[in-house]
């Protein structure tokens, strides 16, 4: 159980928020042309990954986080290529974590990938049952991806109740969240759920990270943390990556949009080539990378 090694993920799963604002695909399927035309910029974004590699990336910490709706020919190559994927079973775009595919296990067990990915929402002060529904689904892809010998990625979102926003308003984020982060984890493990890397957001203090690992390594537990991009700024998320390449416990990061959005959409509306998209994916990846691995030898 749990990751200890360097995990540095280029994460473009998704699916539903930006068949929106791609195409304005919203209640519905995308047609067969849709859904080609985000394939296709799915794979541009795997191209500026390996594009990285070549550029000094280290391939050994290294991951890619991709659906196989839309990246079936990705994962497939990465893999001949032993390049390590995760994949993601929630459902996209919902509000209460289900699975994409209702036989979760047979899903899991045909793509193969090194890692499980699920993405869930979860407030603990949330009244009601939504939280134990949820933890009795993760329960259940917990379980069954240590049965088969597959890392699970938890990504833990923790947006706030109303009337949290409406005490706290902007401070939320920075005096609230990481306090109900650690509520949260001490829950969800309660419910014997267990992951081996936690995706989590990013905190601007000390003390917060080091209260995240103290609580993601509780009772003995080996769990590394990765830090999401939650789609911010370059700024703001190389504020966080310069915190927790310090933390013992904070393993790497999972940033996405902040590095491929700008690249696809400016492809997507042919702003830009296709070998400047990539270029660009290249460039804003390694960064990061780069930055992680300075802050990590200081």
């Amino acid at each position: 159980m749990g990751y200890k090694k360097d995990l540095l993920i280029l994460p473009f799963d998704h699916r539903g928020s930006l068949l929106k604002k791609l195409f304005g695909v919203e209640g519905r399927e995308p047609t067969s042309e849709e859904a080609e035309k985000y394939a296709d910029l799915k794979h541009m974004v795997y191209e500026g990954f390996l594009q990285s590699l070549e550029m000094g990336v280290p391939k050994e910490k290294t991951a890619v986080l991709v659906d196989a709706q839309f990246g079936e020919k990705i994962i497939s190559d990465a893999k001949k290529r032993k390049i390590m994927v995760a994949m993601p079973v929630e459902k996209s775009g919902q509000e209460e974590f289900d699975f994409d595919e209702q036989d979760f296990r047979g899903h899991i067990k045909r793509v193969d990938p090194d890692f499980v990915k699920v993405l869930v929402r979860f407030n603990p002060e949330e009244k009601g049952d939504l939280n134990t529904r949820q933890l009795k689904r993760l329960r259940q892809v917990s379980d069954f991806s240590r049965e088969i010998g597959k890392k699970f990625i938890f990504e833990l979102l923790v947006p706030p109740l109303p009337k949290q926003l409406a005490t706290l308003g902007d401070t939320y984020d920075l005096e609230l969240r990481p306090k109900l982060m650690v509520k949260a984890i001490r829950q969800i493990q309660d419910a014997g759920v267990e992951p081996d890397v936690w995706k989590l957001e990013g905190v601007s203090k000390k003390d917060d990270s080091q209260a995240l690992v103290a609580q993601c390594h509780a009772k003995g537990r080996t769990s590394g943390i990765i830090t999401l991009g939650r789609g911010e700024d370059a700024n703001k998320v190389k504020e966080w990556l310069k915190v927790g390449a310090k933390i013992n416990g904070i393993i790497g990061f999972a940033v996405g949009r902040t590095i491929f959005w700008e690249p696809m959409k400016n492809l997507n509306s042919k702003k830009i080539s296709r070998k400047e998209a990539i270029n660009q994916v290249a460039n804003n990846y390694k960064q990061l990378v780069d930055l992680w691995e300075s802050e990590r030898s200081k």
